[in-house]
């Protein structure tokens, strides 16, 4: 399926969002009217922009994904925008194109007929929201969905982030033999252990005060599995322990953040203890 909107920015179908964005501002730059002085730059400038109006658009990008330039009639971008003409904002036609109302794509524009060219067909995909547990937004793993009279379980990626969006494929509504997407709006529960920032996680961890004045070894528990800390004497309240490559892991290299473990120096109950270690302390502090 012809997807021109891509080679308009110049990027492939699988680029990114951040990858989208950066490609559109160069060519914005070098195409921009009081830039470039050519002729053609006002046209290209126009199309570049309108191209972005979808591809930075989550829900039109799926539209345009699933049914690609026969939404132009079966003809490239380019040729859809060269027959709409000089004035003719384009930005505007494809919000009315893609954005479309209670009945999905608007009506059809330049003459484009024909299939989905001739916009006739509802918006297919659906829409839903869930709420990720913890733990499994940063190890990944599986969540049940219930959506369109089905459920069923969907694979959650490691390091997914509140705010980003899943497609399932072939779980939306159908339409003379055609079937959307369920497109999942994904918001990770808050965690009573740790904190996230970024690719970091933090966790505050006990440390008994003979450990924190004479040194030992404390359990604790992360996200793969329990370790032994080592806490050298005269350890602060406060103090962080870095644990390598033991954060969430970036979806797009794999790569891990790291663990900071933040001591909290647990000071005992004077009134426990022994009046001869009371004194003393008393004396020498």
């Amino acid at each position: 399926m012809s997807k021109s909107l891509y080679e308009t920015l110049g990027v492939s179908e699988n680029a990114s969002a951040d990858e989208i964005k950066k490609s559109y501002r160069k060519l914005a730059r070098k195409y921009h009217p009081d830039i470039n002085k050519d002729e053609s730059a006002v046209d290209k400038f126009k199309e570049i922009n309108a191209a972005y109006e979808v591809l930075s658009d989550p829900e039109k990008k799926a539209q345009y994904d699933q049914f690609g330039d026969q939404m132009f009639g079966g003809q490239n971008f380019h040729d859809f925008a060269q027959r709409q003409g000089g004035g003719v904002d384009l930005d505007e036609i494809l919000r009315q194109m893609f954005g479309g109302g209670a009945g999905g794509f608007s009506g059809g524009f330049g003459g484009a007929q024909g299939g989905f060219g001739g916009f006739g067909a509802p918006d297919l995909d659906l829409q839903a929201r869930i709420t990720v547990p913890f733990m499994v937004a940063i190890n990944g793993g599986k969540h049940n969905v219930s959506a369109n009279g089905q459920n069923f379980d969907i694979k959650i990626p490691a390091g997914i982030k509140s705010g980003e969006t899943m497609r399932v494929r072939g779980k939306g509504k159908q339409y003379q033999g055609h079937v959307g997407d369920l497109l999942i709006q994904v918001e990770v529960a808050a965690s009573n252990e740790y904190e996230r920032k970024g690719d970091n996680l933090y966790k505050t961890f006990d440390v008994p005060l003979k450990d924190a004045l004479f040194g030992g070894k404390i359990a604790i528990d992360t996200p793969e599995k329990e370790v032994s800390l080592k806490v050298p004497k005269n350890t602060k309240n406060g103090q962080k322990f870095r644990l390598k490559g033991k954060g969430v892991a970036d979806r797009k290299t794999a790569l891990k953040g790291d663990l900071y473990l933040v001591a909290n120096v647990v000071l005992p109950d004077v009134d426990t203890l022994d009046d001869e270690l009371k004194a003393m302390i008393e004396e020498k502090l």
